[in-house]
């Protein structure tokens, strides 16, 4: 990562924490998923005008010229749309790793439902709005709300799309700028797959900074940096290359930087870091205890209220299903540290899920802790593991429930550290990740390794684990 990649990211980490990120989406990431762009899409309205697609810079031009010679008539502008958006592919890994992210303002100039279908996938409830009416209702329970300002392919007819639409645009759909010029003011956006071409969005901008003159809030955009096409001159690309740059020079005046990149992949591997770097804040906790152990309920539970308060301390969230015997505890240690300072609050710090032990039917209450279970743990980048038994039939028995829990943190990508020492089932996770600690938890150091094995002696103290414990998370979540 280069000075601006990490500048972007720290920036937007600190505002996804913060509940203030937005992103605005544009027709480049559809394309990535096979859906075509301005130039495909008008492509076949062209050639009757006797015009060639390929030489055209002002493409709404071109949509108006179609329905100047047409009357008025867009019947066949709307069946472009139809046969070009009716089917929807699969979203991207791009939109897939941004529908993950706590962001709950997605703006985009596209008809596709790819990134209200990935949000679904991440198990979002969505509001879309791409009506004047849509604007002044409300899905309840939403997560999110993607703001379709120039419409969606289930309204053809009402697509912005010509430029009769664009010149009355700030008339018709005045709600929408007043709600667009709102976000940009309150929020840090994130353009991506936008060729920033659109005179709607620009006439947005230019109110803004006309009104916050320098103190407009910092935005960024990710672009691929202009790479020689087939049979181009090495004149027409220093051209393109030289105004891709001029572009970018223009967009300080919104105060929008941008971060240039040499691959497609590129874009996705800066997502994918922040979508990590994101996920290593929130610490999953995982454990149950009927038996203490060597270590007795109260030296347990000393331990467990230092950790979740020394996690706290770090700006850490933390989530769990409030296991047996270990729950409580973790609670009690985690709000006593937030209440310590009054900058925290419960709902940004713990998430806490209790499972229902009330579910008498066993298959339904198997799929209901399956989902917990996973909800839970995507949301997590780190996975401590402590003790793990349960009482059946007046035994105390290994927690089958986390060997579930560490099998679905390992597939999810979750960093995962057994505390070994603290015995039952977690000694044996332990034991499988040392039995091949370089595959288990790969790119790190001798010393990493010496911290992790120390979570698998044993000490007479739980407290003296708590300081490696913090030790390894501090490392994990700087990658």
């Amino acid at each position: 990562m280069n000075g601006v990649e990490e500048e972007f990211i720290a920036k937007f980490l600190s505002e996804l924490r913060e509940d203030n990120a937005a992103v605005f989406i544009g027709a480049g990431l559809s394309k990535a998923a096979g859906f075509v762009d301005w130039r495909g899409l008008l492509a076949p309205i062209a050639t009757p005008l006797g015009l060639d697609v390929e030489k055209e810079s002002d493409l709404v031009g071109l949509a108006q010229f179609h329905l100047n010679t047409n009357a008025g008539n867009r019947n066949q502008l709307n069946q472009l749309l139809i046969d070009q958006f009716t089917d929807l592919p699969a979203p991207t890994e791009n939109h897939r790793l941004l529908a993950r992210l706590p962001i709950r303002s997605y703006w985009t100039t596209n008809y596709d439902r790819l990134i209200e279908q990935a949000l679904k996938d991440s198990g979002k409830r969505v509001d879309a709005k791409y009506t004047i009416e849509q604007l002044s209702l409300t899905v309840r329970g939403r997560d999110a709300v993607v703001y379709k300002m120039h419409g969606d392919i289930e309204h053809p007819d009402k697509a912005v799309l010509t430029k009769d639409d664009y010149e009355r645009y700030a008339g018709t759909h005045a709600p929408f700028v007043t709600a667009l010029t709102g976000d940009l003011v309150e929020r840090t956006f994130l353009f991506l797959g936008f060729s920033f071409t659109d005179p709607n969005l620009d006439y947005v901008l230019a109110r803004i900074r006309s009104r916050f003159e320098r103190n407009q809030r910092q935005h960024f955009c990710i672009v691929k940096t202009r790479s020689k096409l087939p049979n181009e001159s090495e004149a027409d690309f220093a051209y393109a290359k030289t105004r891709q740059d001029l572009v970018a020079q223009d967009l300080l005046r919104f105060n929008i930087k941008t971060i240039a990149v040499e691959e497609y992949g590129d874009v996705t591997e800066l997502l994918r870091t922040v979508a990590n770097r994101f996920r290593q804040r929130t610490v999953f906790i995982s454990g149950s205890a009927a038996d203490y152990g060597p270590w007795g309920q109260q030296d347990t539970e000393n331990f467990l209220r230092r950790l979740a308060a020394a996690l706290i301390d770090r700006d850490c969230r933390i989530t769990s299903g409030f296991g047996l015997g270990i729950g409580s505890a973790v609670v009690t240690g985690a709000v006593e540290q937030i209440y310590s300072s009054s900058q925290r609050t419960i709902d940004s710090h713990l998430l806490l899920r209790p499972f229902p032990a009330g579910i008498q039917d066993q298959a339904e209450r198997t799929r209901v802790f399956e989902r917990y279970r996973a909800e839970l743990i995507e949301q997590a980048g780190i996975a401590i593991f402590l003790m793990g038994n349960k009482q059946q039939s007046g035994d105390v028995v290994p927690a089958d429930g986390m060997r579930v829990e560490f099998d679905l943190a390992r597939k999810a990508g979750l960093h995962c550290l057994p505390i070994g020492a603290s015995g039952w089932i977690s000694t044996d996770f332990w034991n499988e990740m040392m039995s091949d600690i370089k595959v288990a938890l790969p790119g790190h150091n001798d010393d990493f390794y010496a911290l992790f094995k120390r979570l698998g002696q044993q000490v007479d103290n739980p407290l003296e684990l708590i300081e490696p414990i913090l030790q390894i998370i501090d490392i994990l979540r700087k990658e």
